[in-house]
C-alpha cells in the first residue's frame, strides 16, 4: 500500500521490516528508502542516526499517548462517518493540548497529563 502512494522518500520503520527483500521491493518500485534500526544481535555496520531515533521516539510517544489518554483503540461508532468524526476529534484534542503546552504554558509538548488550569 505504501509503495503505491509514496515515492522518492525515506521512511523510518520498525524492526519488523528488516527483511532485505521488502526493502528492495520498496526501493525498486517507488524509490523509497526504508531506514530501520538494527537489532542488537545483528552485526551490520548500517547506523541509525540519532536524529532518526528522536523522530521515531516522538512518533511512538504520540501513538502511545493517543492510545492511553484518548482510548484510541476503543470506539463504538456505528458508521464510517461516526468513526472518522471520533478519530478526528481525538487527534484535534491531542494537537490542541500540545499547542497549549508549547506556545501558551511554555511546557514540554508531550506532557498531556498535566492540568491546563
Amino acid at each position: 500500500m505504501v509503495k503505491h502512494n509514496l515515492e522518492n522518500c525515506t521512511l523510518i520503520g520498525d524492526r519488523g521490516y528488516i527483511g532485505a527483500e521488502y526493502q528492495l521491493d520498496l526501493f525498486s518500485y517507488s524509490n523509497i528508502n526504508l531506514s530501520i534500526p538494527m537489532r542488537k544481535n545483528q552485526h551490520n555496520d548500517i547506523s541509525f542516526s540519532k536524529e532518526k531515533g528522536k523522530i521515531r521516539k516522538r512518533i511512538e510517544t504520540n501513538f502511545s499517548q493517543l492510545h492511553g489518554q484518548f482510548l484510541w483503540n476503543i470506539n463504538h461508532a456505528k458508521s464510517f462517518l461516526g468513526l472518522a468524526t471520533r478519530i478526528l476529534s481525538k487527534i484535534t484534542a491531542f494537537t490542541m493540548i500540545q499547542y497549549l503546552n508549547y506556545f501558551v504554558f511554555k511546557r514540554a509538548i508531550n506532557k498531556i497529563k498535566t492540568n491546563l488550569t
